[in-house]
């Protein structure tokens, strides 16, 4: 009974919300440059102003969509496309299996929207929180923040596009790795997640610069390995 009473109370509801808003905030504020950047790349691939937004609606997902959209405008294929995405988009499922103690109990409505609005940035904010600290309102003020400013973002580079000529060309990709440092950076607290950002890091650098098909997917992919590996090992020897 208690427990109903307190997810009853609107305004504690409503503050926890509007908390989860101000600590997106900053992330927000972040990828503001990548989602001009999907906006401009939405138009550039051939899509209408309408097809770019919703892309960004139901997708939702950042490094997904601005690979789909490159593939696109390279004459990709949708199985190579839609490969690429679920590789790219593979961590989503570690941190569901995270998180899992803590969204399982709730109700069908809040599991779906939580879901939904399941990013990196949302994962990196209540990803520490213990089923006793999570709240599903702070939970839902960052995400869906997130992705109002998301789409936001990308109507404004849907815009610009219209206005402003190889928007790319202005360096606006570097928030998207800007982004990921700020995330990642703070996790960097055991071996293993230090074997694995290295082995990304290295990964992705050599294998860009040799130009090898898919390198982004074959660091990630690798570099999950590695950290797994390195957890395995360690743990025997523990």
């Amino acid at each position: 009974m208690s427990e109903l009473t307190s997810e009853n109370r609107h305004p504690t509801g409503w503050n926890s919300f509007l908390r989860g808003c101000i600590a997106i905030l900053p992330l927000s504020l972040a990828v503001l440059p990548w989602g001009i950047l999907a906006g401009s790349m939405a138009i550039e691939s051939g899509m209408t102003p309408a097809e770019g937004v919703g892309m960004s609606a139901i997708i939702f997902a950042g490094a997904t969509q601005l690979a789909a959209m490159g593939m696109i405008k390279a004459g990709a294929g949708v199985m190579a496309i839609m490969v690429s995405a679920f590789f790219i988009s593979s961590q989503h499922l570690l941190y569901s299996l995270t998180l899992r103690d803590r969204i399982a109990p709730l109700p069908l409505r809040w599991r779906l929207i939580l879901g939904f609005l399941l990013t990196d940035e949302l994962f990196a904010l209540i990803g520490k929180h213990s089923a006793a600290e999570f709240d599903r309102w702070y939970a839902l003020g960052v995400g869906l923040f997130f992705y109002i400013f998301w789409l936001l973002s990308t109507l404004a580079g849907v815009l610009a596009a219209t206005q402003i000529e190889n928007l790319g060309s202005y360096g606006l990709d570097f928030s998207i790795a800007a982004t990921f440092i700020v995330i990642v950076v703070p996790l960097i607290k055991n071996i293993p997640t230090i074997v694995c950002v290295l082995t990304a890091l290295i990964l992705s650098i050599v294998l860009g610069y040799f130009h090898v098909p898919s390198s982004l997917i074959i660091s990630g992919v690798t570099a999950m390995f590695a950290g797994l590996i390195t957890s395995l090992v360690m743990g025997d020897k523990e």
